[in-house]
């Protein structure tokens, strides 16, 4: 497996790193334990360093999961946790997080919560969840400085942060990385952010890299989506918005038979193309799918394809917001 490096800290990590949230929220219900933990293990074995959970992931669920699995290789591998959701009037309500929570005791809070669940020391990144607009991103950085001197965090990050955001929280506490979407089907980032994260040395990490599953070519407007599966609610996701999107598909499936590979793998090839310090994290809850987006680290992609695919991907309009508009209004602050 190769390696990246995220931010001018020098964070190590594996070229691909491993989306977890899955394995226990938000992709239909969670999935059996023992079968998380063997994946993730087996992740390990094939050369991940680098895995991502949140707090808000079941909650904590999924954190504790990590904790369990990845217990035996500490010291080898890299683990990001967010911070930054509140539980409705402080609880949980009905088994999902409402609201925003950035405020400093909070977040000294939650760290500890994370910690134990996690079973380590120190956390290796602590991004943000989402901007939260009541709590000055300075208050926020500087929040994390403190537990980064008291060495209970290593590096900072941000998650779905605008750019002046960036900036701001850059000059109180360095950022490591920004977590946010990326791919063929959506690249928002291209515009402001990732000028701005490489002027700044700062690494990027995409979340949905694979639009959600809808980019590895196995679904389509026919496949169905159970309501414990948040896709269901997602306008891309809707029938007809499938059926206007599969332009897209059909450009990776052309290139997937030009390199013997999947569509999936052309995706993930194209973003680990775009720059050097691009880290995505697809997730997957099977080790058949696991171990085909890690072969997507040994696709080329040569120039010449790359203009190909941007000159055909710039004339495919994608069908569908990327999430429903109440969600849409929390990302990008």
């Amino acid at each position: 497996m190769q390696t990246r490096t995220l931010g001018a800290g020098g964070l190590a990590v594996s070229a691909l790193g491993l989306g977890c949230m899955g394995m226990s929220w938000s992709y239909g219900p969670p999935k059996d334990k023992t079968e998380m933990i063997a994946l993730l293990r087996a992740a390990v074995e094939r050369g991940v360093t680098f895995f991502d959970t949140a707090e808000v992931y079941g909650p904590y669920q999924n954190e504790e999961l990590l904790g369990e699995a990845l217990a035996p290789f500490r010291g080898q591998v890299v683990i990001a946790t967010k911070f930054g959701w509140a539980p409705a009037s402080e609880q949980e309500a009905n088994g999902r997080w409402n609201g925003l929570n950035s405020r400093p005791e909070h977040i000294k809070q939650v760290v500890e919560g994370s910690l134990k669940r996690l079973r380590v020391e120190f956390i290796d990144l602590y991004y943000q969840h989402r901007v939260d607009p009541a709590v000055p991103i300075e208050d926020v950085a500087g929040t994390v400085k403190d537990l980064i001197a008291e060495g209970k965090v290593k590096h900072f990050g941000l998650s779905e942060a605008g750019a002046e955001t960036i900036r701001r929280a850059h000059a109180v506490q360095a950022v490591t990385t920004l977590q946010s979407e990326y791919s063929l089907w959506y690249r928002e980032p291209e515009k402001e952010i990732l000028p701005t994260l490489e002027e700044l040395g700062i690494g990027f990490v995409p979340f949905s890299p694979l639009g959600k599953g809808f980019l590895t070519g196995k679904m389509d407007e026919n496949t169905p989506l159970d309501a414990t599966d948040f896709r269901s609610k997602v306008p891309r996701f809707e029938p007809e918005n499938r059926r206007a999107n599969q332009s897209l598909v059909d450009l990776l499936n052309r290139f997937a038979q030009q390199k013997q590979a999947t569509p999936g793998q052309i995706a993930l090839a194209w973003l680990l193309a775009q720059k050097p310090w691009i880290v995505p994290i697809p997730g997957t809850t099977k080790l058949t799918r696991l171990e085909e987006n890690l072969g997507a680290v040994g696709v080329n992609l040569t120039p010449e394809d790359l203009s190909e695919i941007e000159a055909t991907a710039s004339n495919i309009t994608i069908h569908g917001a990327r999430y429903p508009a109440e969600m849409e209004k929390k990302s990008g602050l």
